[in-house]
């Protein structure tokens, strides 16, 4: 049996509170109220979401958060006398009548307005009353009102609406044009004087009625004034506040950031791990941070095992005795491209300039993946600094050894077999390594941090590998805890002044709260966390593309391929920025700058996700989302078209020397 009540209180703590609606009354009144009761017949399973549904005659219920930014905007209290234009299904009067001592709602048609009003009675609303008639002339046989709420958008606000306000009163109602408007408050301070308040962009329905628009879209209002009612588009506003990107050469392309340089963390997403503009632009904003603002750690969505032997050579360490070249595993032109290997020769020559080891900047694994390189450097690290202790580690990473080379099949033996000795093994063995801190860390600072992180990674990989065939939110909650947790021993190991620069997914930089992984699924990520855990110390930086080519796989573990990326859907934020009319740019998306801006984006849309993995035929099911962009980023970074990355080959090895990372 559907939980509704769950599914309320979860629409209201993610999609109303978390998004700023503080008022009580509204809150309270929006956990009661059924939605599901208020939909189009079929739609019960979609009520809680935050987004417009379908109901009767052509119309709409309005999204969860606009109704209850109306509400909290009227400032509706209990006592009031209200009046609500828009009826529709009657939804929005149910709430408001959970508060207020009265409601009249006004629905122009009359279907909507018999069956809003059977539900009123039905569901014991008594304080509720519907009719049908034209809202623009309000309901002067009842007026005065405390407060007025208009759910259409019409040329000016109507007279007769001002005129029926109260003394004190609150009218809220969206002005514009047709589906472009912003939401306008107004207050009645005496008899013959309004003060006015611009509460920021809205989308409405037309206000159809003699103070409104006419049924085939003129506006028939008598009080217009010339020019009120001019608002922008969505993509007219994005671009007035895109600021152009010049090349990624270009010094200039990195100052741009400098708005982010006083942050712990700066966190640089991608909307596809084969794209080689996200690489170029990440390389770019790195390399600035490192010259020219102290960033010392630069953590990747990578294997820790792998990214160490990167930054041996980047940092100028001595070489591993393990041979094998890094990122052999798929996806190998995440990492083995062409953008990566100029940013870690562009380490290597800024670093051979640095005495001391702690100012170089290095380069760092996040992921879980490689169980079978960590287990080889524990016992390599342990067989130099303590054989015995090697010896007592070789033991407990037994019972993972048939596993190492593909150690996904681990967890489907630990469906059916007792592996828990397994689990405390190789728990016990990263304690061990913590025990022996002291010792350890006086023979090589650098060695003992990468052993005890690779400890780390059996432990999470272990654990990982044996909850991902149950399924659910597990799996991927637990990978995004090790990696925040590695970036915070990262940062605790470089001392109390050290700053990183994380590369990763947007589905990992970007606040989960504000997309379906959050509030659908119950998972977080690494953006997430780090918000948590450094509030305005953390920077969370999106980016995105509208079409253009791609590197990916049809499959896991398939072989890559240059693909063409669909263009994107008209309903999603990437068409928003590609119908403003820009190449590149950056977007402010910090409370304050473009607030707007930043309420008109906050209507949640379709958000484009292509991981390693991309199926364009399936592209809505597969790499679509529902996001809330100004919640999720706190920029965003865009290039309308895009091309795939460059995988390095044999051809680009040559000339190297032997200690390059990379070589075959």
């Amino acid at each position: 049996m559907v939980d509704y009540q769950r599914m309320r209180d979860h629409m209201v703590e993610v999609y109303i509170r978390r998004r700023g609606i503080r008022d009580e009354h509204v809150l309270k009144a929006m956990r009661t109220v059924p939605r599901e009761r208020f939909v189009a017949e079929g739609m019960a399973e979609f009520a809680y979401e935050d987004a417009p549904l379908p109901i009767e005659e052509g119309q709409t219920i309005s999204q969860p958060y606009i109704v209850a930014a109306m509400i909290e905007a009227a400032e509706v209290r209990p006592g009031d006398r209200i009046l609500e234009v828009g009826a529709g299904s009657g939804y929005a009067a149910a709430v408001i009548g959970q508060i207020a001592a009265h409601v009249y709602a006004i629905e122009r048609h009359g279907a909507l307005a018999r069956s809003a009003k059977r539900r009123m009675a039905d569901l014991g609303y008594g304080n509720v009353e519907v009719l049908a008639g034209d809202g623009t002339r309000g309901l002067p046989e009842q007026a005065p009102f405390d407060a007025i709420l208009v759910a259409a958008g019409g040329p000016v606000v109507p007279e007769a609406l001002k005129e029926q306000l109260a003394i004190g009163g609150r009218l809220v109602i969206p002005v514009g044009e047709e589906f472009s408007q912003t939401l306008c408050k107004v207050i009645r301070r005496t008899e013959t004087s309004y003060e006015e308040t611009n509460l920021g962009a809205v989308m409405f329905v037309p206000l159809i009625g003699e103070q409104g628009w006419s049924e085939d879209g003129r506006r028939t209002a008598s009080n217009h004034k010339p020019g009120a009612s001019r608002k922008q588009s969505l993509p007219e506003m994005i671009a007035e506040a895109a600021e152009d990107l010049p090349g990624f050469d270009d010094p200039a392309f990195g100052r741009l950031f400098n708005r982010f340089v006083d942050r712990r963390v700066v966190l640089l997403g991608e909307a596809s791990h084969g794209t080689l503009e996200f690489y170029q632009a990440r390389a770019a904003i790195t390399r600035h941070l490192i010259a020219n603002h102290g960033y010392r750690i630069i953590a990747v969505e990578a294997d820790w095992p792998d990214a160490a032997k990167v930054d041996r050579y980047v940092r100028h360490r001595s070489a591993s005795d393990r041979k094998e070249s890094p990122f052999q595993r798929f996806p190998t032109w995440m990492w083995r491209n062409t953008e990566v290997r100029a940013l870690t020769e562009w380490m290597r020559e800024h670093n051979a300039g640095l005495d001391a080891m702690e100012d170089r900047a290095g380069f760092y694994g996040l992921d879980i993946y490689n169980m079978s390189d960590s287990i080889g450097a524990v016992l390599d690290y342990l067989d130099r600094v303590d054989p015995q202790a090697a010896a007592v580690a070789r033991e407990r990473y037994g019972c993972l050894t048939p596993w190492q080379k593909n150690p996904a099949t681990y967890g489907r033996a630990t469906l059916s077999r007792g592996y828990a000795e397994c689990e405390q093994a190789v728990i016990d063995q990263c304690q061990e390594l913590f025990r022996r801190r002291l010792d350890y860390a006086d023979n090589d600072g650098d060695a003992f941090l990468d052993a005890t992180q690779n400890a780390r990674l059996i432990a999470s990989a272990e654990r990982y590998y044996r909850i991902m065939y149950y399924g659910g939110a597990e799996s991927w909650n637990l990978r995004d805890k090790h990696m925040f947790e590695t970036l915070q021993h990262l940062l605790d190991a470089k001392g109390p002044d050290a700053k990183a620069i994380v590369w990763a997914h947007n589905s990992h930089i970007g606040d989960a709260r504000f997309t379906d992984m959050g509030a659908t699924r119950d998972e977080f990520n690494i953006g997430q966390l780090c918000r948590e855990a450094f509030g305005d110390d953390a920077a969370l930086i999106g980016f995105g593309t509208h079409s253009g080519t791609v590197a990916a796989a049809n499959d896991w573990d398939g072989d890559m391929e240059v693909m063409r990326v669909n263009p994107s859907r008209a309903d999603s934020y990437e068409r928003m920025c590609h119908d403003a009319g820009k190449r590149r740019f950056l977007l402010d998306l910090l409370p304050g700058r473009h607030e707007p801006l930043r309420r008109r984006l906050s209507e949640p849309r379709l958000e484009r996700f292509i991981g390693v993995v991309y199926r364009p035929d399936t592209e809505l099911w597969s790499h679509y989302s529902q996001a809330i962009l100004p919640e999720q980023f706190d920029a965003y970074v865009w290039f309308d078209e895009t091309q795939a990355v460059t995988p390095l080959g044999p051809e680009h090895h040559r000339g190297m020397p032997e200690t390059y990372p990379f070589g075959e």
